[in-house]
Parts: structure tokens; C-alpha cells; sequence
């Protein structure tokens, strides 16, 4: 029962990260990146999933502290022409991991 209980959520789950000024999004089988602030350093945590729409902490050069930040993925989704109420309908989780 646990290990089926794993396998849902991994498919209910997308991860979050950046690198080389790049924001990566990856969720079944795609990994969308786009353009992120110049001075973000790394996503810190998700704050907030509500279909589509991120909140979360992210360290900036500029500032020691995490700051919130906001990301809308449907228009990002929108303009590389991927359905998105079909591609956001399975995700419950959003996590930051880096490799």
C-alpha cells in the first residue's frame, strides 16, 4: 500500500529549481525553463500551490533574507502552446530540489 501510495505522489508532484539564470519547472516528462531575475540565487521553498500559480520563498544576491516571490505558470504555458488546465489538472505538490 505504501509503495502505491509513493508512485501517486510522485506523479502528482513537480519540482522547482534554478540554475544559470534560468527558472526550471519539470513535471511529466517536461522541463520548461524561462528567463528568472538577474540576481536570483535559488528558490528556498514553495510557499504556496494553487493550480498554476506559485508562491515562494527565493534568495537574491542583493538581500540575506528569502523573499517572497511570485510565479504564474499559464502564461508561460500559453505561449509554448502546451494546454495548460491539462498540464497543472495532476500536479498537487510543488517542491524545490537541486542536483
Amino acid at each position: 500500500m505504501t509503495d502505491r501510495n509513493n508512485i501517486q505522489s510522485k506523479n502528482s508532484e513537480a519540482v522547482l529549481s534554478s540554475a544559470g539564470g534560468f527558472t526550471a519547472f519539470s513535471f511529466g516528462g517536461y522541463n520548461i525553463r524561462f528567463k528568472a531575475p538577474y540576481s536570483l540565487e535559488r528558490y528556498v521553498d514553495v510557499v504556496r500551490w494553487d493550480d498554476g500559480y506559485l508562491v515562494v520563498l527565493a534568495k537574491y544576491s542583493h538581500n540575506t533574507m528569502p523573499e517572497e516571490e511570485y510565479i504564474d505558470l499559464k502564461p508561460i504555458l500559453s505561449s509554448l502552446y502546451i494546454d495548460s488546465e491539462a498540464f497543472l489538472k495532476p500536479i498537487k505538490k510543488v517542491r524545490v530540489a537541486y542536483a
